[in-house]
C-alpha cells in the first residue's frame, strides 16, 4: 500500500521503511517526519485486519477426518459444502477459504465491488484473488457503493443458490462491509432504483447507519434473516468482518443471517423522524402493510452460528502497539465514534487543545471553560466506550509524545453537491478547528482513513491535517470554509498542495470502519 505524505515544515524527512508482512516493527529513527509516522500507522493498522489472517485464525480443518472448527464448534464435511459471500473485503476471504476447504467446497457465489479484482492485480495482491479454475462464481457490482442492477443480479444467484439446499448441507456465509450495497433484493412490487432513493433521501437527511438498515431490512428479501431463512434447513455459519459500532449482527450487512428485531412501527417512526412517510411510493406502503399483516410473526435463525472474525477493536489494538513501538505513550480513546461530524470534528479540536495544555506543561490543565467544553461534548456524542478520563491522566504523566486513537463511523448531513467522504470532510474540519485554537508549543497532526481504501466516491482513503492548514491554503486562494459548506472537502485536498494530504491506498481488501490518529508531540 504506498501512501504518499507530505512531511511537516519544521521537522526532518527520514526515509519510511516499509511494513513487511509477518515482521514486526521496529522503533523507526527519532527524527521520522511526524506525517511519515501517521503514514507507517495508518498502513500497518490496516494490515492487521485483512481477511485471510483472519478467516484462518477463525477457522480450520482436519483433512483426514473432514472436521471443520469454527470456533468451539464442528461441522463435517463431505461434499456438502457451498459458500455465499458479499462485501468489501469478501474477495480476499473466499480466496482464503477456498484454499483451506480445498475439494470439500462444492459451489459458490460472491458479490464484491466492481473493479475489486482488477485492482488486487495491479496492486499484486495475488493472495486475495480466485484461483483461474475457482468454483466460486465472481459477481462485481455496486459501483461507488451504491446497488444497481449487477448487484441485484448477484443477489438473486445467492438466494438461488441458498433455495436449493437441503439439511446435509452446510452454507459458508462471508460478510463485510459494504455487503448491503452488493445484496440488494427487494420485496416485488419494490423496484431496485425506488428502494435507492429511499435510502438515499434518509442518507442525505442525517440516518445513520442503524437507521438506513432498519428500512432496508423491511423492504428486502435476503436481508434481516432472509438469506438464513433461504437456506434452511441447511446448516449456516457466518464469518463477519464487521463494519459497525459495536460490532451488531443484525446491523452488519442488514443482518441477512440473524432474525430481524425491527417492526414496522420501527420502520415508520423513522420515516417520520425525516420526514418522509407522507413521500413514500406505493409499493413501500404496499410491502410495509403485508409485514404488519404477516401471519408467521417474525423468523428465527436457530440453524445459524454467527462468528465476528474482525473488527474496528482489532485494528485499533494494533494500532496502539505499533503507536508504541514508535515511542509514543498511545491511548485508544473509543472504538465506537460515532455522531454528526462536525460535534466530532470540535470534539478532537477541544481535545487537541486540552491535551496538549497538559502535554506542554505536565500536572497542569487547560482552562476550566475547555475542560468543561470537552466533558459536556463528550457526554452529547453519546460514545459508549470512551476513555476520555485515562487519555487525559495519560496525557497529564506524560514524559514524550503521545498518539491518541479511535475509530468508529461519524455522519455527514449533506448540504451542497460536493465531492468527497466522511473521513475527508471530519479531517478538513478538524484542521479547520485546530487553526483557531491556541495549541502552545505542540505539534497536533489528524488522521482520519477509512480502512477499505475508498472514502465515499472517491480514490482516496482519506486525509492528514495539521493546525496551519487554514492559513496555508488561503495562501493559495483556497478558503476552508466555503469547500466545507458544499461538502466539497475531496475537491479541497486535491487541489491543497497538489493533493498531498491525501491518502491514496486503493482498495484495500478489507472494511472494518474508519481509524482516526491525534497526534501531539512538543516541539
Amino acid at each position: 500500500m504506498a501512501i504518499v505524505l507530505q512531511a511537516l515544515p519544521c521537522l526532518a524527512r527520514a526515509p519510511l521503511r516499509p511494513l513487511l508482512p509477518g515482521r514486526p516493527m521496529v522503533r523507526l529513527a527519532s527524527g521520522m517526519a511526524l506525517a511519515e509516522q501517521a503514514q507507517h500507522l495508518f498502513e500497518s493498522t490496516v494490515g492487521a485486519v485483512l481477511p485471510g489472517p483472519m478467516l484462518h485464525r477463525a477457522l480450520s480443518l482436519d483433512p483426514g477426518s473432514g472436521l471443520l472448527k469454527v470456533r468451539d464448534r464442528s461441522f463435517q464435511l463431505r461434499q456438502n459444502l457451498y459458500l455465499v459471500g458479499f462485501g468489501k473485503a469478501v474477495l480476499g476471504m473466499a480466496a482464503a477459504a477456498e484454499e483451506l476447504l480445498g475439494q470439500h467446497l462444492v459451489q459458490g457465489v460472491i458479490s464484491v465491488p466492481k473493479g475489486i479484482r482488477a485492482a488486487m492485480e495491479r496492486a499484486g495482491k495475488q493472495e486475495m484473488l480466485l484461483k483461474p479454475h475457482s468454483r466460486v462464481q465472481v459477481f462485481e457490482g455496486a459501483e461507488d457503493n451504491l446497488p444497481d442492477r449487477d448487484a441485484l443480479r448477484a443477489a438473486l444467484a445467492i438466494r438461488q443458490l441458498a433455495e436449493g439446499l437441503t439439511a446435509d448441507d452446510l452454507l459458508l456465509v462471508l460478510i463485510s462491509g459494504g455487503g448491503s450495497a452488493l445484496l440488494p433484493a427487494p420485496i416485488p412490487p419494490v423496484t431496485l432504483e425506488e428502494k435507492q432513493t429511499l435510502t438515499k433521501l434518509l442518507a442525505a437527511r442525517g440516518a445513520n447507519i442503524q437507521e438506513l438498515n432498519t428500512i432496508r431490512k423491511a423492504l428486502s428479501q435476503l436481508k434481516g434473516g432472509g438469506l438464513a431463512q433461504a437456506a434452511y434447513p441447511a446448516q449456516v455459519v457466518s464469518l463477519i468482518l464487521s463494519d459497525v459500532v459495536g460490532d451488531p449482527v443484525e446491523v452488519i450487512a442488514s443482518g441477512p443471517t440473524v432474525a430481524s428485531v425491527h417492526n414496522v412501527q420501527d420502520c415508520l417512526h423513522i420515516l417520520n423522524h425525516y420526514g418522509l412517510r407522507a413521500a413514500l411510493p406505493r409499493s413501500v406502503k404496499t410491502v410495509l402493510a403485508r409485514a404488519d399483516s404477516d401471519p408467521h410473526g417474525p423468523h428465527t435463525c436457530g440453524h445459524v452460528l454467527n462468528v465476528i472474525i474482525g473488527s474496528n477493536t482489532l485494528a485499533l489494538a494494533e494500532a496502539q502497539r505499533q503507536a508504541e513501538a514508535l515511542g509514543y505513550r498511545a491511548v485508544v480513546l473509543s472504538a465506537a465514534i460515532q455522531g454528526d461530524v462536525k460535534s466530532v470534528a470540535r470534539f478532537y479540536g477541544l481535545l487537541a487543545q486540552v491535551a496538549g495544555a497538559q502535554l506542554t506543561l505536565p500536572g497542569t490543565r487547560a482552562s476550566v471553560k475547555e475542560d468543561e467544553q470537552l466533558r459536556e461534548l463528550a457526554a452529547e456524542l453519546q460514545l459508549p466506550d470512551l476513555q476520555l478520563k485515562e487519555a487525559l491522566e495519560t496525557m497529564a504523566g506524560a514524559r514524550g509524545p503521545v498518539c491518541l486513537l479511535a475509530g468508529g463511523e461519524p455522519t455527514v448531513q449533506l448540504q451542497g453537491s460536493g465531492k468527497g467522504g466522511r473521513n475527508q470532510e471530519l479531517a478538513l474540519r478538524v484542521g479547520a478547528e485546530l487553526g483557531q485554537r491556541p495549541l502552545g508549543s505542540v505539534d497536533v497532526l489528524f488522521l482520519s482513513g477509512g480502512t477499505d481504501g475508498q472514502d465515499g466516491p472517491t480514490e482516496a482513503a482519506g486525509a492528514w491535517v495539521v493546525p496551519e492548514l487554514a492559513s496555508q491554503a488561503a495562501t493559495e486562494g483556497l478558503d476552508v470554509a466555503t469547500f466545507l459548506s458544499h461538502n466539497d472537502s475531496h475537491t479541497f485536498f486535491r487541489c491543497f498542495r497538489g493533493g498531498a494530504h491525501l491518502l491514496h491506498t486503493g482498495l484495500t481488501g478489507t472494511n472494518v470502519m474508519d481509524v482516526h490518529f491525534l497526534f501531539l508531540r512538543l516541539r
